[in-house]
C-alpha cells in the first residue's frame, strides 16, 4: 500500500505542512479501517467500494466539506500510487466531489478592529500584552497564516525596506509590506524580548514567556481573547484576522491580482471569495442608504 512512502512524498517533495500531512494520514487510515471492517481487500477497490465509503460517511452526518477532504486525500493517495506503478488504474477517476454551500468569510469589522489596535497595551512594559498586540497587529496588518507568523524569525524582519520575509505554504518565500506603525510596535517588542532573563533565547519572532518559540494554541488563544471585546461572533480565529485583511484592502479599492500575491495564494480563484464579502457590504449600505431599498 506504500502509505508511509506516501507520506514522505508529501513532506519532502511537495513540502506541505506537518497540519496536512496529519489531516492526509487520518483519512487514509479511516479508509483503510473501512475496507477491513467490510472485509474488502485494497487490491479490490473500485469505484463502487469507494462510493459506498462515500455513502455511509453521509450517513454517519459528515458533512459534504469534510467528505470533500477525504476525496481529495484518497485521490492524491491513488495518484502516488499510480506513479510508483502499484496500481495501473485508480478507483478515484470516476468519484467526484460533492457541491457544498458557498460560505462567506467570516470578517471582524474595520472600525472595531483599528480602535483595538490603536488601543493598545495597557502596561507597555509587560512582556506579555505587548507580544500578544505584535500578534494582532501583525496578522491584521499583513494578512499572513498562522503557520507563516511561527515560521518568522528576527533576521527576516526588514527594517530598511520595511517589510518581512514569509516561508508560505510548500516552502514557498515572499516579502510582505508592512506599515511605519507596526514596525515600530515590533521594535518596542523586541526591546522587551532582549530584556527579558530567558534560559533560552530563540531566534523565532513571536516566542512564549518562558523565550521559547511560540505555539499554535497560544495564537489562537491569544487572538480569541482580544476579538472577544470587540465582536461576538462565533469564529475569532487566526484565519479570521487574514481574512479581515484581504476584505479591507478589497473595501478600500486594492487590486485583486495584488491581493493574491500579498496572501501569497497560487491562483486567483482562492482571492476572489472576498469580492462576495464586498458585494454584501455594498449590498446593506445600499439597504441602510436608500429611500426605497
Amino acid at each position: 500500500m506504500n502509505k508511509q512512502r506516501f507520506l514522505s512524498f508529501l513532506e519532502f517533495e511537495k513540502r506541505y505542512s506537518t497540519h496536512t500531512i496529519l489531516a492526509y494520514a487520518l483519512e487514509i487510515d479511516r479508509f483503510l479501517e473501512f475496507l477491513s471492517a467490510e472485509e474488502i481487500a485494497f487490491e479490490e477497490v473500485d469505484y463502487r467500494v469507494v462510493r459506498h465509503y462515500l455513502a455511509l460517511m453521509k450517513e454517519n452526518g459528515r458533512q459534504a466539506s469534510s467528505i470533500n477532504r477525504s476525496i481529495s486525500s484518497l485521490r492524491s493517495f491513488y495518484k502516488f500510487l499510480l506513479r510508483e506503478g502499484v496500481i495501473t488504474s485508480s478507483p478515484m477517476q470516476l468519484v467526484q466531489a460533492l457541491k457544498t454551500p458557498r460560505k462567506l468569510p467570516v470578517v471582524v469589522e474595520q472600525d472595531k478592529m483599528v480602535d483595538l489596535l490603536d488601543r493598545g497595551a495597557t502596561n507597555p512594559e509587560s512582556f506579555e500584552e505587548v507580544r500578544d498586540f505584535v500578534i494582532l497587529e501583525i496578522l491584521f496588518g499583513t494578512g499572513i497564516r498562522l503557520a507563516e507568523l511561527l515560521a518568522i524569525q528576527e533576521r527576516d524582519i526588514d527594517t530598511y525596506n520595511r517589510r518581512i520575509r514569509v516561508l508560505g505554504k510548500r516552502g514557498k518565500e515572499r516579502l510582505v509590506p508592512v506599515h511605519r506603525t507596526l514596525l515600530e510596535e515590533i521594535r518596542r517588542y523586541l526591546m522587551l524580548k532582549y530584556a527579558q532573563d530567558f534560559k533560552n533565547k530563540s531566534t523565532y519572532l513571536i516566542v512564549t514567556k518562558e523565550g521559547k518559540q511560540a505555539y499554535r494554541s497560544l495564537i489562537y488563544r491569544t487572538v480569541r481573547q482580544y476579538l472577544s471585546q470587540i465582536t461576538s461572533q462565533e469564529k475569532k480565529s487566526p484565519h479570521v484576522l487574514r481574512h479581515t485583511f484581504a476584505t479591507t484592502l478589497l473595501n478600500n479599492g486594492a487590486d485583486l491580482n495584488a491581493i493574491k500575491e500579498l496572501l501569497g495564494h497560487a491562483g486567483l480563484a482562492a482571492t476572489q471569495v472576498y469580492t462576495h464579502n464586498s458585494v454584501e457590504r455594498l449590498k446593506s449600505i445600499y439597504k441602510q442608504a436608500h429611500p426605497k431599498a
